[in-house]
């Protein structure tokens, strides 16, 4: 049962009546209850076994950390090290035994193999298993040192783990900021409801009108990248960029305005990120949460290890005290954009467009920073000006760009052969002597596609120095109701779905 289905909406719809209707004290555990049944109708069934064994381990480690004394150090970092071992040995089972089998076979056929060595294997991965198994291991870590409460009711933290908007997509949660807001009651909040269903609403649009058309294109010439050499993978490449925003954006847009109706406020996960002037900060505006829980469960805890405190000290007394210290950090960062671009998935693409790639980008500004001022500075240039900023955003895009050809090609060999294929002609005029017609979206519907972009360019713009739904608000009644009501038969004039139309799952969805 996908969030943009039909049946969905009804079963929101039938979830937020009976959620302001029954008891206060009541709320979480009906939330508890619609999050199982949303497992249990979206094709998951005995999967859901998965997050139950996940939610026990952790629920069991918390509770022996909170009864076990500090001074017994040994102990609590076995029953942190077991907690971790079994969740993140129920995600490398079911989504990377595959990746470590299919490297060595690729391994061997570069040694001249011509076998397969070892035979894949097909598990049925459930929904949103690095999702949830991130937001419990910050909790037990979280508990481990002190700065989150243990919860004692078991049915609490599986409403905690198995939060179904939380569990399509994310975003990955924090239990010491966010957790208490499951079950404290809430009373029916006009403004609250409003302002999650107009939410609601803006996530529709960019999914159903825009990312799907978009993905009809993409599809086109990333199926045949051959046959569409040239700008075709150039125009399909920045349409994949702006499917991917809209469709992740979408559903975040979707999951924040439906826990907001029902009073639970969850983190963003995306704030402009086109807007970025560096590859550094673009990450700072995308995909938010796996950011920070990267940074804080991985990056400085390898950065406190002893290997990297002795190696950090070394590089000092190689190249003083300030470049020393860059590169230490920077092998740090080398293993957090590897675990980065691993956790997207099993497969090399993934490593490297969402991962080492990356790294590099990063590596490289902080390398040119220093001597990209002088030169500007020498040639008299504003570094902080508009045109500069400007042109910053151009390059910032176009190298995320990159690595999005790597994140949805079919494989790094078809990354590489799609960037020869790209630069193998020059035919600019494709893009406007009707060509791009050609490739599933007539005129009336790469008009839509446009329009609508130029609509999202619009909303983000504002968004920079205010919230859309606040400026809204403000607005007298009138002007409110035909802004919504456009956008709502918008969604439902433009919208692709619909009986012989299936919207495409979230593409994070099966993360």
């Amino acid at each position: 049962m996908g969030i943009t289905s039909f049946y969905f909406l009804c079963f929101f719809t039938v979830m937020l009546i009976l959620y302001y209707s029954i008891p206060h004290k009541l709320q979480w555990g009906l939330l508890l209850l619609c999050s199982i049944l949303y497992y249990l109708l979206s094709g998951q069934g005995v999967l859901i076994l998965y997050p139950v064994v996940s939610v026990t381990a952790c629920y069991a480690g918390s509770r022996l950390l909170a009864e076990t004394p500090e001074e017994n150090e040994k102990r609590r970092r076995g029953i942190l090290f077991v907690t971790i071992l079994v969740n993140i040995g129920i995600l490398v089972v079911l989504k990377y035994v595959n990746f470590g089998i299919y490297t060595i076979d690729g391994l061997a056929r570069l040694f001249g193999s011509s076998r397969t060595l070892i035979e894949s294997v097909d598990f049925l991965v459930p929904l949103g298993v690095s999702f949830y198994t991130f937001s419990l291991l910050g909790y037990v870590i979280d508990v481990y040192y002190g700065i989150a409460k243990p919860q004692r009711n078991f049915l609490k933290l599986a409403l905690y783990g198995m939060y179904f908007p939380v569990i399509i997509s994310g975003p990955i949660l924090k239990y010491r900021e966010h957790g208490e807001q499951f079950f404290t009651p809430h009373t029916f909040d006009y403004r609250k409801v409003a302002f999650g269903l107009q939410r609601m609403l803006w996530g529709f649009f960019k999914k159903l009108v825009i990312a799907e058309r978009l993905g009809i294109f993409v599809d086109t010439v990333y199926g045949d990248y051959t046959g569409y050499p040239g700008a075709y993978i150039w125009a399909a490449t920045i349409c994949y960029a702006f499917q991917l925003y809209t469709d992740f954006s979408g559903c975040m847009d979707i999951v924040l305005g439906m826990s907001e109706s029902f009073g639970i406020l969850l983190p963003e996960n995306f704030q402009t990120p086109f807007f970025a002037r560096s590859v550094a900060e673009y990450w700072r505006r995308w995909h938010i949460t796996l950011g920070i829980w990267m940074k804080e469960y991985v990056f400085y805890p390898v950065l406190r290890t002893r290997f990297f405190t002795n190696l950090n000290k070394s590089l000092k007394g190689k190249f003083g005290k300030k470049k020393g210290k860059q590169y230490a950090t920077f092998a740090a960062m080398f293993i957090l954009w590897l675990t980065v671009g691993i956790w997207h998935g099993g497969d090399w693409k993934f490593v490297i467009g969402s991962g080492l790639l990356h790294w590099f980008y990063i590596v490289m500004e902080e390398l040119l920073e220093t001597p990209c001022q002088k030169a500007m500075a020498r040639l008299s240039v504003n570094g902080s000006g508009k045109v500069v900023n400007g042109l910053r955003m151009l390059r910032t895009f176009f190298l995320v760009c990159i690595g999005d050809l790597f994140f949805r090609a079919a494989s790094v060999k078809d990354a590489f052969a799609m960037l020869r294929e790209s630069v193998s002609v020059f035919n600019p005029h494709v893009l406007w002597d009707g060509s791009v017609l050609m490739l599933g979206l007539d005129a009336v519907e790469m008009g839509i596609t446009i329009l609508s972009l130029l609509l999202l360019c619009v909303v983000s713009v504002l968004q920079q120095k205010e919230g859309v739904r606040e400026r809204i608000s403000r607005k007298p009644l009138p002007v409110r109701w035909i802004l919504w009501y456009a956008l709502l038969f918008g969604v439902i004039l433009l919208g692709c779905y619909g009986p012989g139309y299936s919207a495409s799952e979230f593409i994070y969805q099966g993360f």
